[in-house]
């Protein structure tokens, strides 16, 4: 991954910024990064509230070598997400949460005003990274694999199912089978090429009922098989079954390790044999995928 994507975030657990309670407890979490939100979870009425703790919750926990602290602003069109800039960045986030984005356009917008905020703080250039909710207008879903190249710092995509059902005017975005329906599958599926296309993490959304753990798991499971590296949670009970189906299993781990030494033996071969089945070159980028996420998360 190129820019500020340098990390995979397996979890990214939503905090409501206006809630004390609930902002101490997400320190204590197993989330990868904090989503500090600003938008829908708190009320217009207390948004200038939520904006003065969440830069005091930044400013007080500069140490983010354990969890990262992003922040979910307001949308780009509205008034108030200047306002969300113009506070958060004092507080040095590590990346910002851009909702409601219609392309990559919106993203170089974000970009160049981080730009001038990091300037006016004193931090490093290019320090804030940006993912944006890639799918919730309907013009965004015609713009997915055109964020290669809007700034360097982007660090992934991920997308969202609710926003873009009332956007099109559905009552439902699932099956009665539990499964998306073709529009919001395509999303989830477009999503994740842009962000590969992009060099860039590809990030699944939200899983919705937090009491149901095993639909939680099995949602988690498909999406990596897929080719998703991460998801977002909106409740810290979800974020230890969310980590471990990110990280790779023992099994894969040492089946990984076999393939990259295979290569390795044989310098210049473009495909291998391991216990009767010929590997190629796609196979070795798999293999050094996953020995690379757990050196990053540490497991091994």
């Amino acid at each position: 991954m190129t820019g500020q994507a340098n990390l995979p975030l397996r979890s990214l657990l939503f905090v409501p910024g206006d809630s004390e309670r609930k902002l101490l407890k997400g320190a204590d979490s197993l989330a990868d990064a904090l989503i500090l939100d600003l938008e829908d979870a708190v009320a217009p009425s207390r948004t200038h509230l939520a904006r003065g703790m969440v830069v005091d919750y930044l400013k007080s926990r500069p140490d983010r070598t354990r969890q990262k602290l992003w922040v979910r602003i307001n949308p780009l069109d509205t008034s108030a997400a200047m306002l969300d800039l113009a506070a958060v960045v004092a507080g040095a986030p590590d990346g910002i949460l851009l909702p409601k984005v219609n392309g990559p356009a919106d993203v170089t917008r974000l970009s160049h005003c981080l730009d001038a905020l990091e300037v006016r703080e004193g931090l490093s250039s290019g320090q804030t990274s940006i993912m944006p909710v890639a799918t919730e207008t309907p013009q965004s879903l015609f713009a997915l694999g055109s964020y290669a190249g809007s700034s360097t710092r982007l660090h992934g995509l991920t997308w969202g199912a609710e926003d873009i059902a009332a956007a099109l005017g559905a009552s439902a975005n699932r099956r009665p089978t539990g499964e998306y329906d073709t529009v919001y599958s395509l999303a989830k599926a477009l999503c994740l090429a842009g962000a590969v296309a992009a060099n860039v993490q590809p990030v699944d959304t939200i899983w919705g009922d937090y009491r149901d753990s095993d639909g939680l798991k099995n949602e988690a499971q498909q999406s990596r098989r897929s080719g998703y590296t991460g998801k977002i949670a909106i409740h810290p009970g979800q974020v230890d079954a969310i980590n471990e189906a990110f990280t790779p299993a023992a099994e894969e781990v040492a089946w990984s390790r076999r393939v990259v030494e295979a290569f390795a033996a044989n310098p210049g071969i473009g495909t291998v044999g391991i216990e009767g089945k010929m590997l190629d070159m796609p196979h070795l980028k798999q293999a050094r995928r996953v020995l690379e996420l757990v050196e990053r998360v540490g497991k091994n």
